[in-house]
């Protein structure tokens, strides 16, 4: 009965606040607004309001900005969202709060929202908004045709005298007589995300991916890869993962789930495919695109839109070392490495201490090689287990993986960052002895700006982490060698001569020195010019959010999604919901 009672006075708590921020949303000038906030709080718009990914901070910010907002979108029908994680208390970045899920309504459309309550020490207890979440998650007139809305067209009847369901999707996917409206650039799980969002929405979409099957982008890494996080918190949008699936998902197995899913989803994609690059045309507001196809020929075609979603970063980062052209042996970006095999009984350097550099260097040690991991700069390293996994445990709390999103989703970048240092440090503890062992060997370790940990290194730079899965292991056993950059003299015909005098023989080297910035891929693409009107891509800069990413950009017309597969899940169904918005005329195809 206890139990009951408590549950009941956390929902009538939610129940009232909602009203409260109803009539206060309809009415703002009645001053009520104000006495829902707590001082200290957060508003989270996700195109709801505001047509944009925003974040606004403080309540005097956020009395500022939703009124605005609110008086052209016309919020109401706040409602505790029904057959969802109901209303409980909870901490959330150390702070006890109560959290609910709820719904509502705008001129526009529909969404879900998320809500914290905190007690307001200095106005007696009273229990306000910390942290307020609103989403679109579709527009009216517009909605995805799912469950007993699926299609029931002419590809699905039974008319024997037409043609069937696969000769309609061949003829969907050969483009002879049309352009696609959206060109996505990029066919991994980003590419695949909103390439399915977008069909969904009933929006023409093309993908188009450089290797010559569906998957390699995976099914060509080296041998022995597989994720590092596990499969519930990585399941592509509308398909899951099957539950019997390992935790940790292989490279091949994933490989083969992307071919699957590019049929199950009826996604139109041309393998061996590559995107040449492309100019604007400001008056037809479309795109001039060349394709070069795997047999050579070329295809020109004019889109509205281009999704680049190849990744946080693109372009091998290739670092200018003037001595290692005097190294005789071979040398291979960790782009290209794929096998240990062929090194069975030789020397390899590997350069950079990330996953790439340890991963790399385990696998040519699994495969008989005599291999030095070469550190450039302090990087953090967790086990995989329980340490890399602890920023997930939210998807084992219970709630549905969309309620799941939806609680990330809520999280402003303040209470991130204050989340992540306090994991961080979780971790050290966890990892301590491996970490003590390893800095007595001379390895350098770092935690992260501020402590903030290996989640925010890799929102900020695409990396400088290692997942241990064996190779630190390795190293503190001296199984792997170690040395430090910092240590070489000069790369010479038999290795890397040190400062001491001594050399590192080496056949092989292995440079796991990272990528280029999305930027360097946009210039290369589409010129200096757009690269420059779009700016930086990916981090934070100054501001709350990740820069030009899921959301409109300063060109016309160009859109970019990146991230881990969770971030790609979540944020793929807001920005095939903008691209819907600029298509029917509700939203300027250019960033305001």
């Amino acid at each position: 009965m206890l139990a009951q009672a408590e549950a009941d006075s956390v929902t009538a708590a939610v129940a009232d606040w909602l009203a409260r921020f109803e009539r206060a949303a309809i009415a703002p000038g009645a001053g009520e607004l104000g006495s829902l906030f707590h001082p200290e709080s957060y508003w989270r718009d996700v195109l709801a309001l505001t047509w944009r990914i925003d974040t606004f901070e403080g309540r005097n910010a956020i009395l500022k900005e939703l009124p605005a907002h609110a008086s052209r979108a016309k919020p109401g029908s706040f409602r505790i969202a029904p057959r969802r994680t109901v209303p409980r208390r909870v901490t959330r970045a150390g702070t006890d709060a109560i959290e609910a899920i709820f719904t509502f309504e705008t001129a526009q459309g529909r969404g879900s929202g998320l809500l914290r309550l905190i007690p307001d020490a200095k106005d007696g207890g009273t229990l306000k908004a910390w942290t307020l979440l609103t989403t679109l998650d579709e527009l009216k007139g517009h909605e995805e045709r799912l469950g007993r809305d699926r299609p029931q067209g002419k590809a699905y009847s039974r008319d024997f005298r037409g043609p069937n369901w696969l000769d309609l999707r061949k003829a969907s996917a050969e483009y002879a007589d049309r352009d696609p409206d959206v060109l996505v650039v990029g066919g991994g799980h980003a590419g695949l995300g909103i390439a399915a969002r977008l069909t969904q929405l009933q929006i023409d979409t093309l993908i188009v991916d450089r290797l010559p099957r569906i998957g390699d982008n995976w099914r060509k890494r080296y041998h022995a890869l597989v994720l590092h996080n596990q499969a519930h918190v990585n399941h592509l949008p509308y398909m899951p993962f099957p539950p019997n699936w390992p935790a940790y998902i292989p490279k091949d197995k994933l490989a083969a789930w992307f071919e699957a899913y590019v049929e199950s989803m009826e996604l139109n994609y041309w393998a061996g495919t590559e995107f040449e690059g492309g100019t604007y045309n400001d008056k037809t507001q479309r795109w001039f695109v060349t394709l070069r196809r795997a047999d050579g020929s070329k295809r020109e075609m004019h889109p509205r839109h281009i999704v680049l979603a190849t990744g946080v970063s693109g372009i091998p980062n290739l670092p200018d070392i003037p001595t290692l052209r005097n190294f005789g042996g071979t040398v291979l970006h960790s782009s290209q490495y794929q096998d240990g095999s062929a090194w069975k009984g030789k020397r390899a350097l590997i350069i950079g201490s990330g996953n790439s550099g340890h991963d790399i260097a385990q696998d040519l040690h699994s495969d008989g090689a005599k291999v030095t991991l070469v550190q450039r700069s302090p990087t953090m390293i967790v086990n995989v287990e329980p340490s890399a996994q602890l920023p997930y445990a939210l998807y084992d709390e219970g709630p549905s993986l969309e309620d799941c999103d939806l609680i990330t989703t809520s999280v402003p970048l303040a209470l991130a960052r204050k989340s992540h240092v306090m994991l961080t440090e979780q971790a050290k503890k966890l990892d301590q002895g491996m970490l003590d062992a390893l800095t007595g060997l001379g390895f350098k370790i770092d935690f992260g700006e501020d402590g903030t940990g290996w989640q925010f290194k890799y929102l900020t730079r695409g990396g400088g982490y290692y997942f241990n899965v064996g190779c630190s292991d390795l190293i503190i056993n001296k199984e792997v060698g170690l040395a430090q950059f910092s240590d070489i003299d000069a790369f010479v015909k038999d290795g890397a001569r040190m400062k001491g005098g001594e050399t590192l023989p080496a056949d092989l080297i292995v440079l796991a020195t990272g990528y280029k910035g999305q930027e360097a891929l946009v210039s290369k693409l589409f010129g200096d010019e757009i690269a420059a009107r779009v700016g930086p891509i990916w981090g934070f800069g100054g501001g709350q959010e990740l820069r030009n990413m899921f959301t409109r950009t300063p060109q016309p017309g160009l859109w970019f999604i990146a991230g881990s597969f969770a971030q790609c899940r979540i944020y793929s169904k807001y920005l095939g919901l903008q691209i819907k918005a600029c298509e029917t005329g509700l939203l300027p195809r250019a960033g305001e």
